[in-house]
């Protein structure tokens, strides 16, 4: 029997407890789980992709994850999934505005190679409200992150919003 490869992308800027959840839980359908660290033009990142690489990498190690690949990409979805031999992409979910997106996405990779599937995962309900942007706002406003991800992403997190400075009053 093949190898049963799935792919898990993201920009993970920073990365949550949000994505570890859903990357632990992924890992259980899969032989083996590719997490991919992707670029989003539309989004304005704190961490390179190779910083983030860096820090998905330490979450891996972190939850003894050992099925679990993290690698970095910045081309079209599909395109990675075939290479990588990926029969499953794994999304989360949050809420219903990421099923709309989310459910679009997936019609349209069908569309692109319908021999890939597309599983979503709905976040644990305690870790629904976190999104990274949000943790990157809370951070830059002077507000402990401490519950939306590891101490470990806490501590670059916050060692970045040092360097560039915190942002309102206080």
């Amino acid at each position: 029997m093949p190898e049963r490869i799935g792919l898990y992308p993201g920009t993970f800027d920073p990365f949550t407890l949000g994505h570890a959840d859903i990357m632990r839980r992924g890992a259980k359908l899969v032989d083996t789980l590719v997490v991919g660290v992707t670029t989003n033009p539309s989004k304005d990142p704190l961490f390179t992709p190779a910083e983030r690489m860096e820090m998905v990498r330490s979450e891996v190690a972190r939850l003894g994850l050992a099925n679990v690949e993290v690698k970095g990409f910045d081309a079209l979805l599909m395109d990675v999934a075939e290479r990588e031999g990926a029969s499953i992409i794994v999304r989360g979910l949050r809420a219903v505005a990421d099923f709309e997106y989310e459910y679009q996405m997936a019609g349209m990779n069908q569309q692109l190679n319908s021999g890939i599937e597309t599983v979503f995962l709905m976040a644990d309900i305690s870790l629904q409200p976190i999104a990274s942007k949000l943790v990157k706002e809370i951070a830059f406003y002077g507000g402990d992150i401490a519950r939306f991800v590891s101490p470990q992403v806490r501590e670059q997190v916050m060692a970045r919003v040092a360097s560039i400075g915190l942002k309102g009053e206080r």
